[in-house]
């Protein structure tokens, strides 16, 4: 039977695959066309087919509402041509919320209407350290804040990263090289392996297609090979529904145009339909951001002293949610993107939450063994997760749609929703008390915040119109006020 596996019932937004018995010819992934259309309710997906090796071919798609679902296949193979069936979509239990989508032009939001914060963290190239380090990170990660994560999907040659591989995405040439036009079945297996991991986790990833910290030729394939490459994991992967797409990491140091990226975009989402988050991340010179296919900014910062202090800038000029992906490392290593300390990073998170928008750890301590967590993953050594996990709390405990900007004061950074929530952070600057200037008429509950520490010390009783507060004179303080229902 052509039809040798498809399941009958699957939640909404999980993975619905068929998995079919194709005919033996001398290039099953270019020579063939497969495409499945699926229908329910009105609703149409149509999603071309893979070849996943030993004469096997897969459609998967990711079904977004209940109900029953009929499909049909479509084939250059008569033997696969014309196949039909039905299949149930029930709703989704536990961790499943769907995808994550844009709310309110600056925020993010799972499908279901659950509030998203991306707490990301930085693993560029950790699913090609084998499986005792992988199954390393996904412990580490199980015990962590971080509910997104970057990650390459080639390998990656930079310092700290000289290692091989144990699989690679391209079956080899009858030379030394590469055959672009074949791939290896079991690298994209192993991926989504992690994939299902992290979705388990209840982690988003943030998956990078193209990065140019490349020994083995994958950063210069060509374009047809750049193309043939998107369409092959897009149509692989696009039924995760943890999966965002990340064009590039750092494009501008890639030999590629701008025409060139605008065409690998439209390759993505031709063949994605289910319109997952995509971005494009630099090094020294931003994309045009305003572009429609980019649905958030991915931005590293440009400038030594300036980084999450530029947020609500670049929230004003993007009109999109704006995630600082690389505000610099905790650690201690020679380049100084990956040498400052715990208390900094942590400082230009709160920075970089309460104009608005969001950050990523990253985290880069020497190690004998060249396992640095920023790449490889492993284990964490530094001090900045638990306090992003405590800011963290607070923000989900906070306005379920986001804080906006608010500039109040002009030594201290606020976040929150005006006349209802303000947190005041003052980084660095160390008051030992404050007078506040707040809206009259409305009493609050105010909150004494050492984002060090991590405590909260709630002040007795309800402040209204100017106020003192008195201060610890410490760094890293922040006062939250709620509004007195």
């Amino acid at each position: 039977m052509p039809l040798k596996h498809g399941a009958r019932q699957v939640q909404q937004w999980d993975i619905f695959e068929l998995v079919l018995e194709g005919p033996d010819i001398v290039n099953p992934f270019t020579e063939i066309y497969l495409k499945g259309r699926f229908t329910c309710n009105g609703r149409i997906i149509e999603q071309e087919g893979f070849y996943d090796g030993n004469g096997t071919y897969i459609i998967r798609i990711m079904p977004d509402i209940q109900g029953n679902w009929t499909y049909r296949i479509f084939s250059s193979s008569a033997q696969m041509d014309g196949i039909t069936g039905s299949f149930t979509c029930i709703k989704p239990s536990g961790m499943n919320h769907g995808p994550v989508r844009v709310r309110d032009t600056y925020h993010f939001v799972y499908e279901d209407g659950t509030a998203f914060y991306p707490f990301g963290t930085t693993c560029y190239a950790w699913t090609h350290q084998g499986n005792e380090l992988e199954e390393q990170t996904l412990t580490t990660l199980s015990a962590s804040p971080f509910n997104k994560i970057r990650m390459c999907v080639f390998p990656k040659h930079y310092d700290y990263n000289n290692n091989e591989p144990e699989i690679y995405p391209f079956e080899r040439n009858a030379g030394e090289g590469w055959d672009f036009e074949r791939f290896n079945p079991e690298f994209f297996r192993h991926l989504e392996l992690r994939l299902k991991n992290l979705m388990e986790l209840g982690i988003e990833a943030d998956l990078i297609l193209f990065h140019p910290y490349d020994r083995w030729g994958f950063s210069v394939m060509g374009s047809e090979a750049d193309e043939r490459y998107l369409k092959y994991i897009v149509t692989r992967l696009s039924a995760f529904r943890n999966v965002w797409w990340s064009l590039a990491n750092e494009y501008d140091l890639m030999n590629k145009s701008v025409k060139d990226w605008e065409r690998y975009a439209e390759i993505i989402m031709q063949h994605d339909p289910y319109c997952h988050l995509r971005s494009i991340h630099n090094c020294i010179h931003f994309y045009d951001h305003t572009r429609p296919w980019i649905t958030h900014c991915s931005i590293q910062r440009v400038d030594i002293y300036k980084t999450t202090e530029l947020v609500n800038e670049w929230r004003e000029r993007y009109r999109k949610p704006v995630i600082v992906d690389e505000c610099a490392y905790e650690g201690n290593i020679s380049h100084g993107w990956g040498n400052i300390s715990d208390e900094e990073l942590v400082r230009r998170f709160w920075e970089g939450m309460l104009r608005g928008g969001y950050v990523t750890h990253g985290e880069t301590y020497l190690d004998p063994k060249e396992i640095l967590w920023w790449s490889k993953g492993g284990r964490l050594h530094g001090s900045s997760p638990p306090r992003i996990a405590f800011l963290k709390k607070i923000i989900e405990e906070g306005p379920k749609k986001g804080l906006t900007y608010m500039p109040l004061e002009w030594d201290s950074v606020c976040g929150g929703i005006p006349n209802e929530y303000y947190i005041f952070y003052f980084g660095f600057f160390r008051p030992s008390f404050r007078i506040f200037h707040m809206p009259e008429g409305i009493q609050f509950k105010v909150d004494v915040i050492d984002t060090w520490d991590m405590t909260i010390n709630e002040l007795p009783g309800t402040y209204k119109g100017d106020f003192r507060v008195e201060l610890p004179g410490k760094s890293y303080i922040a006062v939250r006020m709620r509004k007195v229902s």
